[in-house]
């Protein structure tokens, strides 16, 4: 994210506070009660967009982990369409040594 993005993220979200100071305001409110609730309707979407990001952070669903992954499949489907019907051959006795190793050591 460019600076000039946070600072406008910034000014976005202190023009929000305001627009909701108006509304409260136009509603009705003394200045006080809207500016307290203005504040808490402020605090309340901090929270919500807090805890929504670290869901996403803890179940690993950000767009970081996702291109990652995309981009691991894609490697490996390329590697294995690139290999001879030897080494896919080769490979797979590989991997199914592998696997009884790991049932042998279970096992034990």
């Amino acid at each position: 994210m460019r600076r000039i993005d946070v600072i406008g993220i910034g000014l976005g979200v202190f023009a929000a506070g305001g627009v909701i100071y108006l509304i409260l305001k136009l509603a009705g409110m003394d200045s006080l009660s809207a500016g307290l609730w203005s504040q808490v309707i402020f605090l309340g979407g901090l929270v919500g967009w807090v805890v929504t990001y670290l869901t996403r952070v803890l179940s690993k669903n950000m767009t970081y982990n996702r291109q990652l992954e995309d981009y691991e499949e894609a490697y490996i489907k390329k590697r294995l369409e690139e290999m001879s019907p030897e080494e896919l051959e080769a490979l797979q006795r590989e991997v199914e040594e592998e696997k009884a190793r790991s049932r042998q050591k279970e096992g034990e």
